[in-house]
């Protein structure tokens, strides 16, 4: 690894994404819907569950508690005495995330009629609470690893989760007699809530049959799953009267609060949009031609100019795949776009990153682009290409010093990409 010297037009850009986290922090983005009825049990799921219970213990002091959040995360002694925290896997399911499950599901069913429960839903929550339905947990994990390789969508993984959960697709507001009042911190584009954490406690429109249609879509095998997508049980709930949910946060929140950053520090910035899908490879190629007029013709807009977008790109994985994760591989496919351009990086420079700080197998949130980013990477003998062909950004950005480290950040609100035009 070579080091890099301190770079102005870099810390500007991780002076934006850090304080567009700090802005829309989820106990910030919950405040002010704490007001109300006391709920008489908060059950707090996905990776912020531990800053959204903690703002919401704050607000209904002494309400019984459960907490699920991913291992390693959060000491269970950082959420408040006597709150229960379970530990669980992401983002494959494991023991903690069944009794997780387990627990959320007996706590929920012990409320009686005319009391209330508030639930806080954040990403990571359909692989967090686990309760297998017609299979066992071992083909569940071999499932969701298989749906998590093969370019699916988040809304696509999560409709085959769904109905293979007595937990997800309503299931949990369906378990209890007490009124529930979902709050929801997305990290889906769009703001679906049937599809953040699975919508353990919304009503379902999705049936057997489009979860069948998407292990057609991909070619999974899934002989389990599929025998019980046509074995007649009962749906997940299309109706459930008693529970109401609302999204407090997204995506747009954190491009917004980014955009006012820049602007503070003297940077014109343009939100691009917070609904990109697709590959990570040709979203990278979309924004290297955005890159690419603004360089030749000064539109959308002149230099200097900052560039945001979200929403979460997808990866398809190979049987040779390295480590890393979608904001990961963006950055690096947009490096070799740029790379062979006349152009090039000159004057470009880029933050990749997941709002959350760990980019899929990567213990980097994302990575760093800059105008020197490609001769830095041909003094060490590092062929981008080669790096991209096995999805191994993860590898390249380590050994060329470039990646961004931030720790889990207790957010998950989908992707960050900002690109500096100077």
């Amino acid at each position: 690894m070579v080091p890099r010297p301190a770079d102005e037009p870099a810390e500007v850009l991780r002076r934006a994404f850090l304080s567009a986290l700090d802005a829309v922090s989820p106990a910030r983005l919950l405040a002010p819907h704490l007001g109300g009825a006391r709920p008489d049990f908060i059950l707090a799921v996905g990776k912020a569950s531990v800053p959204m219970a903690c703002a919401a213990l704050e607000a209904h002091a002494g309400v019984p508690a459960l907490v699920v959040t991913p291992h390693g995360s959060t000491p269970p002694g950082e959420v408040r005495p006597g709150v229960e925290v379970i530990a669980a896997g992401h983002p494959v399911p494991d023991g903690g995330s069944v009794r997780a499950g387990r627990a959320a599901l007996e706590r929920l069913g012990s409320l009686r009629a005319g009391q209330r429960a508030l639930v806080l839903l954040s990403g990571g929550g359909s692989a967090l609470l686990c309760a297998p339905r017609g299979v066992t947990l071992a083909q569940k994990q071999a499932l969701t690893g298989e749906l998590l390789r093969c370019g699916a969508d988040i809304t696509e993984i999560n409709t085959v989760r769904k109905h293979l959960s007595a937990v997800k697709g309503g299931g949990l507001a369906q378990a209890t007699r007490a009124g529930v009042r979902t709050l929801v911190l997305s990290d889906v584009v769009g703001d679906p809530l049937d599809m953040v954490a699975s919508g353990p406690t919304v009503p379902d429109p999705t049936t057997f049959a489009d979860a069948l249609a998407v292990l057609d879509r991909y070619g999974l095998a899934a002989p389990e799953a599929r025998a019980y997508f046509r074995s007649g049980a009962p749906d997940t709930p299309d109706t459930l009267p008693a529970s109401e949910a609302t999204v407090i946060g997204g995506n747009r929140h954190l491009l917004d609060a980014a955009r006012e950053a820049l602007t503070a520090q003297g940077v014109p910035a343009l939100i691009l949009g917070d609904t990109f899908t697709g590959e990570a490879r040709a979203l990278a190629a979309f924004h290297a031609s955005v890159i690419r007029s603004i360089q030749q013709h000064g539109t959308p807009a002149p230099r200097p100019v900052a560039l945001l977008s979200g929403g979460e790109a997808t990866v398809t994985l190979g049987a040779d795949a390295g480590r890393g994760g979608r904001n990961l591989e963006f950055a690096l496919a947009l490096l070799t776009e740029l790379g062979g351009t006349p152009a090039g990086l000159r004057g470009v420079h880029v933050l990749s990153a997941g709002s959350d700080g760990v980019d899929g197998s990567s213990d980097a949130a994302g990575a760093a682009l800059s105008p020197d980013s490609l001769d830095r990477a041909r003094a060490l003998g590092l062929d981008p290409a080669e790096f991209l062909r096995r999805h191994d950004a993860h590898a390249f950005f380590h050994l060329l010093g470039d990646l961004l480290r931030t720790g889990p950040t207790g957010h998950n609100v989908c992707d960050f990409r900002a690109i500096l035009l100077t």
